[in-house]
């Protein structure tokens, strides 16, 4: 039996940083888990895999006298980013990172499951380490391969993102929706090649391209109410061979974020309004491609929200900041679309922003956390 004290679950960050993969291939990532999970004091715990999504891992707690199940989802994947931070412990696959620390994440939830494998909870808990949420769509992938289902649905889930921006073991949060959510957008337009000398043989999809872009940029500025958020960006543009030829062709991608789902949906009807009027306008075919996976708006359910924070602001050993909204996408959203529950900060104070090379949270987050998500974790068991 293990118990992971503060140093040994740095440790364990540190081992999960030099060994960081991609969506659907946390192989490694895995065996380690799995190892350290086996370690723990197994009486109170079952262990539940997934056949079609093997890199996935969920452990139940057995309560004493349950009335719920509570949920705790960590997520395990990294980005395909080439560290430079120096470290020691630094990542030994080449180009991949877990620069959105969730090597942060991961060690957090095995403390926490670590306290409740030795101090039986009075409800079941359902610990959730989940692949692919950078890509992939994880939460999404498992919620439709019947993880959750009977003994293995949680009444309510929790989870966690580290945040730079705040202090060290600082607890994050608000009510109403903490990440957007994302829509990836993908548009072709088919027109007519030539040669340059020759425009009026041609039907040229770069200027077709480049007027779909700056109308595009309306679509905030005018469709959407100012009190409101909305992000639309064009990253990508790939049109024409060589300087001399009128392209036929162009390939725009991009992506759209919008604090709720009714929002995204309306930025999405515009821009397919707009990519409409460029065909007519140019005489061209222009095909938008629109992908929402699982990464919908990260919800925070009123009732469960106001009792965390609640208990956070109440509780002297805790440092607790009220959050605005952020336009980073979290595929959690889908899982709290499915299930109530609530999604947080957890203070790691860096220089350094989420997915940047330079990423290096301080590791003096990880106790305060443990100790905060398994305080909230019994008092919610008393309510």
């Amino acid at each position: 039996m293990t118990t992971l004290t503060e140093t040994k679950l740095i440790n364990i960050r540190r081992q999960l940083h030099k060994i960081p993969e991609l969506a659907l291939h946390e192989t490694e990532t895995h065996a380690l888990l799995m190892k350290i999970i086996g370690d723990l004091d197994q009486t109170y715990l079952t262990i539940k895999q997934l056949p079609n999504l093997p890199t996935a891992i969920l452990v139940r707690v057995s309560g004493s006298s349950p009335k719920r199940t509570i949920g705790y989802r960590t997520d395990i994947d990294a980005l395909p980013v080439t560290e430079s931070t120096g470290l020691s412990f630094a990542s030994e696959n080449v180009g991949v990172m877990h620069a959105c620390g969730h090597d942060v994440h991961m060690a957090v939830a095995l403390g926490v499951l670590s306290y409740f494998s030795e101090h039986q909870p009075t409800d079941n808990l359902i610990f959730f380490f989940q692949p692919a949420e950078e890509s992939e769509n994880g939460g999404k992938l498992a919620y439709e391969q019947g993880a959750f289902t009977d003994d293995w649905r949680p009444d309510e889930f929790y989870g966690l993102h580290d945040n730079p921006d705040l202090p060290a073991g600082a607890i994050g949060c608000r009510m109403g929706t903490l990440f957007a959510g994302t829509t990836e957008v993908n548009v072709d337009f088919e027109g007519q090649g030539g040669h340059a000398a020759y425009p009026q043989d041609a039907n040229d999809m770069v200027v077709a391209a480049a007027a779909f872009i700056s109308q595009v940029q309306t679509i905030i500025s005018r469709s959407i109410d100012p009190i409101e958020g909305g992000v639309i960006t064009l990253g990508k543009l790939e049109a024409g061979t060589i300087r001399n030829v009128i392209a036929g062709h162009a390939h725009i991608e991009g992506t759209i974020r919008g604090l709720t789902q009714t929002m995204i949906e309306r930025i999405d009807e515009r821009l397919k309004d707009v990519a409409a009027g460029i065909a007519r306008s140019f005489n061209a075919q222009v095909n938008v491609t629109l992908n929402q996976g699982g990464y919908l708006p990260v919800e925070n359910n009123p009732d469960l929200t106001k009792r965390f924070i609640t208990y956070m602001k109440e509780t002297p050993t805790i440092h607790f900041v009220e959050t605005e909204p952020a336009m980073t996408g979290e595929d959690f959203g889908y899982l709290l679309s499915k299930i109530p529950g609530t999604m947080f900060w957890l203070g790691v104070e860096d220089e350094s922003q989420l997915h940047s090379a330079t990423l290096t949270p301080k590791e003096s987050g990880i106790e305060p956390g443990v100790s905060a998500i398994t305080g909230f974790i019994e008092n919610r068991m008393n309510a």
